[in-house]
């Protein structure tokens, strides 16, 4: 590690390393499920590709669109650490549903509430990153906040494919396990994290007074719009299992799919934040944009393992770009005291995305399979990417 990067690590506030911590637990609990919920669904409950493609979008998308609503309240309460802990809280106690469930439409029901506490949490958390951090290394500690909430989402199928393993292929013994680092990440936030004292005192406003959405000026709806464009090109990483599943790999091993992907977004997440706050924001989503179209186009080629883990990787390489880049750009683009809000309304339109993006995804796998969606995918990327390029 360089020196100045232990001298930027050292300037993130305590806070930010307590919820990326946060981040880390929840995700170890949701990804011991969801990196097997794709083959629980299709193997054992008999549901279609496109029924988890479906699922996925409507889960992903509810969490979104759920983040407008959180994201205001969390304006008007000026209070972020209340609504991100009950939305920790929903999350955890969401768990023990997908261990019992007879059928998909159980899991379904168990993911969407899942799904509405990350809703809940996620603008508040990113709002309070954004209260506590200096504006200067601002890529850096949503970079730091990725990374570590990414760790937890390769140690969790770790954890799931040992227990696989050690159990036989029971899931529903894998899902009651998952619910004790979700119950550890709330205790961690009620202890760990305290609200900026200025922003407990701040002075209540509607958020969504018209004068008020007035001042989330034109380069923030710019953010919105190049959200959109990237959710659209990026369709659920459940499709990243069910190929894995066509290599031949042991069931008990297909969620190290998720381990590989994963340990690749960890590891650059942050480093990817750090440049984000020196080089043009552009010219580094342009390149995420072009990693992934890379992405599609091996995992397009063939099912063989290998081809596939270098499909994976790359895929991680462009979430590490990305992810902590776009919600650098809403904090930069949006005024403090309406970051709940601007976050709420970016992911509202990304809920949207998402919802199209993995239905169509599914409809494709099931109809013409897995190499043409991820053709698919490729060819709207490149549409992304010039439509990127038009915005300058």
């Amino acid at each position: 590690m360089t020196a100045p990067t232990r001298r930027t690590l050292a300037r993130i506030p305590a806070g930010v390393w307590v919820l990326g911590f946060v981040s880390l637990l929840m995700d170890v609990s949701s990804e011991m499920i969801h990196s097997l919920l794709p083959l629980f669904m299709v193997g054992t409950l008999g549901a279609s590709a496109f029924s988890v493609g479906l699922m996925e979008g409507l889960a992903e998308s509810t969490a979104l669109i759920v983040k407008v609503f959180s994201g205001v309240l969390s304006d008007f309460l000026a209070k972020r650490k209340a609504l991100a802990l009950f939305g920790y809280l929903l999350g955890a106690l969401t768990k023990p549903l997908f261990a019992i469930a007879p059928a998909a439409g159980v899991v379904l029901t168990a993911r969407l509430l899942d799904r509405v506490g990350k809703g809940i949490r996620g603008a508040p958390r990113d709002a309070l990153v954004a209260d506590i951090t200096p504006p200067e290394i601002r890529g850096a500690a949503f970079g730091l906040r990725q990374s570590l909430d990414t760790v937890g989402a390769f140690v969790g199928p770790l954890f799931a494919v040992g227990l696989m393993l050690l159990w036989a292929n029971d899931f529903r013994a894998v899902f009651w396990v998952a619910v004790i680092p979700g119950l550890l990440a709330v205790a961690l936030l009620f202890f760990g994290v305290k609200e900026p004292t200025h922003h407990q005192g701040a002075k209540k406003v509607n958020p969504i007074r018209r004068d008020n959405l007035r001042r989330l000026e034109p380069a923030y709806w710019r953010v919105v719009g190049v959200g959109a464009i990237f959710t659209l090109a990026r369709f659920s990483e459940a499709f990243l299992v069910l190929r894995a599943q066509q290599s031949g790999i042991a069931l008990a091993l297909v969620p190290l799919v998720m381990v590989a992907m994963n340990m690749v977004y960890a590891g650059s997440a942050y480093p990817f934040g750090k440049l984000s706050d020196r080089v043009s924001h552009r010219k580094l989503l342009g390149l995420g944009l072009v990693v992934l179209i890379a992405a599609d186009l091996v995992l397009a080629h063939n099912g063989h393992w290998l081809t596939v883990l270098v499909g994976v990787a790359l895929w991680g390489v462009h979430m590490g770009m990305t992810q902590g880049l776009l919600a650098t750009m809403v904090a930069g683009t949006a005024p403090a005291d309406l970051r709940g809000t601007a976050f709420g309304f970016f992911n509202l339109v990304s809920g949207i995305a998402t919802l199209i993006a993995s239905a169509v995804a599914g409809l494709l796998w099931d109809q013409a399979g897995a190499s043409f969606t991820f053709y698919a995918g490729a060819g709207f990327c490149v549409l992304a990417l010039l439509s990127l390029a038009r915005k300058r």
